[in-house]
């Protein structure tokens, strides 16, 4: 058993790092969406590109990477507590329900998404505070000091949790559809071409599996369908967490209210899809480096 125990804990490790890894590569875009979905005014002119040069200069390079500690602290236990999560509910969902194939990832995929992300909420609400402050005026010092300020201001640990909803609601379809979209185009890649994107499984040759960077296409169409779908839940979640720090929190306290104010205030192009086509420059070599990080943290912690 002692094997076994260490064998979680160097997965553990194995997808906290690869987390981290990914996520401070794409730290400086995730900055600049953060600033241009809730319309920061120092920035909310500029495009995607232009916001991405005028960072370095207003705030110097080490701007780019604000409140990436906090999205250091809040990665590490999310990957985790998602990848721990994910086996223990298709286990539940398979024994107890009765239900397996397709169907029984989709739902423990969004489930464990749900179970990470609330476990994990509070620093992700710091850490978009703390994304969002522009150099010379700052509100919050540093981690310890929004949290301190979030809980005595904003009503004790609920202030912690807004705009929760918008982002379970999102989570639930985004799993999903990420899950379908991949099993679908694998189904047909390997029915319809079956010599120029499959191999051979490893530990089962009579198993055909997609080639490495024929997989990394099919995630990132999985992935982009499914940000489409829930980006504007993204926005809502965003402006809702800022809350207190934007000039028009009290329009936006519901989930409903966010969608409808932004739509209304600024459309849909401009509102609630702003700063998307940042998130598919985002999702692809975000997704690249997760899975080289993973492949080599797995040599190295001798998980193959």
């Amino acid at each position: 058993a002692g094997r076994r125990d260490f064998y979680w804990l160097r997965s553990f490790i194995a997808g906290g790092v690869a987390g981290c890894c990914a996520k401070t590569t794409i730290a400086p875009l995730d900055r600049v969406k953060i600033l241009l979905q809730a319309h920061n005014h120092h920035y909310k002119h500029l495009g995607v590109f232009s916001a991405l040069c005028a960072v370095p200069k207003k705030e110097g390079y080490l701007g780019l990477y604000k409140g990436n500690g906090a999205m250091m602290i809040r990665i590490f236990p999310y990957g985790a507590i998602q990848f721990m999560a994910f086996d223990q509910y298709k286990k539940v969902i398979k024994n107890q329900l009765g239900i397996s194939g397709h169907v029984h990832r989709l739902m423990a995929g969004s489930m464990a998404g749900i179970t990470a992300v609330i476990c994990t909420y509070p620093l992700d609400m710091v850490r978009v505070r703390l994304a969002f402050q522009v150099k010379g005026e700052h509100k919050y010092m540093g981690i310890i000091h929004a949290f301190k300020m979030i809980y005595t201001k904003e009503g004790g640990f609920i202030g912690f949790y807004r705009g929760l909803m918008p982002t379970v609601v999102g989570m639930a379809p985004y799993a999903g559809f990420s899950f379908f979209t991949f099993g679908t185009l694998k189904s047909i890649g390997l029915a319809q071409a079956p010599n120029l994107l499959g191999r051979p499984s490893l530990d089962n040759p009579d198993v055909l599996v997609l080639k490495t960077h024929v997989n990394l296409l099919c995630g990132g169409i999985a992935g982009a369908i499914a940000q489409t779908i829930s980006y504007p839940l993204d926005v809502t979640r965003r402006r809702m967490q800022l809350g207190a720090v934007l000039p028009d929190s009290e329009k936006c306290l519901t989930m409903v209210q966010t969608l409808k104010y932004v739509y209304q205030q600024h459309g849909i192009r401009r509102g609630l899809y702003r700063g998307l086509s940042l998130n598919y420059i985002r999702c692809i070599p975000s997704q690249a480096v997760a899975f080289t990080t993973y492949e080599l943290m797995k040599q190295f912690l001798h998980l193959n």
